[in-house]
This record gives C-alpha cells, sequence and structure tokens, in this order.
C-alpha cells in the first residue's frame, strides 16, 4: 500500500522539463502511484516565450487547471482558446495543439494519467478550427 504523499510550498523545487519556456514543480504522485498519474506545477520562465509548436501527446488522460496568470493555446479541434486562473482544460489523447502565448507569471497544475507519456511534434492541421 503506498503512504501519504504531501507537497509542501515552501519546499518547492522547479526543474525546466519539456518545454523551454517552463519550468515544472513535481508534486510527488508519480512515485506515490507508481507511475499511474502524474501532476506537476508549470509555470512560466520570466523572457521566455511559446514556440508555437503544434505537438500531441499520447497518454489516456490529460488535464489542466489554470492557478495564475493566463495562457493561450490554439487546438485542431476547438481553435484558440484564453484560459485564465480558476479555467479548466482536458486535453483528449493526440488532439494536435501548441501553445501560443502566456503571461509571465502564468502557474498552471496539470494531471496525466499515465505519468510518463510520449509527445510528438506534428504538423499544423490542414484547416483549424474557428478562434473564440
Amino acid at each position: 500500500m503506498a503512504a501519504t504523499t504531501t507537497s509542501h510550498a515552501k519546499d518547492a523545487h522547479f526543474e525546466r522539463g519539456l518545454r523551454a519556456f517552463f519550468e515544472y514543480r513535481d508534486l510527488g504522485i508519480r512515485q506515490a502511484t507508481e507511475g499511474a498519474f502524474g501532476a506537476h506545477v508549470i509555470r512560466a520562465i520570466p523572457g521566455e516565450h511559446a514556440t508555437g509548436q503544434w505537438h500531441t501527446h499520447d497518454l489516456p488522460f490529460q488535464m489542466f487547471f489554470v492557478l495564475k496568470g493566463w495562457v493561450k493555446f490554439e487546438y485542431e479541434d476547438i481553435g484558440e482558446k484564453t484560459f485564465q486562473a480558476g479555467d479548466c482544460c482536458y486535453q483528449p489523447r493526440l488532439v494536435r495543439h501548441r501553445e501560443i502565448d502566456h503571461s509571465e507569471d502564468v502557474e498552471i497544475l496539470e494531471i496525466t494519467g499515465p505519468a510518463e507519456f510520449e509527445t510528438k511534434n506534428v504538423p499544423a492541421p490542414e484547416k483549424a478550427a474557428a478562434a473564440e
């Protein structure tokens, strides 16, 4: 049986990760669930900006919740969406998307299942959905 797992803000450690313009704080869920789920806080690196690269993630579950600031994504199925503090998004498996922009102070909680998954850079969709 797994032990109760905690992560405290005063001990927070952020590292660079998947995207060069973000840094990530692992919340310990990967270890607690033996990789079945992952959870981390993502925050902007001041002065770094999104590349706008279209990509996909191959995993059954991925969602994010904006804790602070704002972030703008474009999805092949729903177009451009701006998410502000308090907004949430479920991203289905293999949906093509890209980050367009974010505030310097953005912080996002992301939860995935499983913790490890494949990310592929892909071409832009032939016809993107209408913008918001």
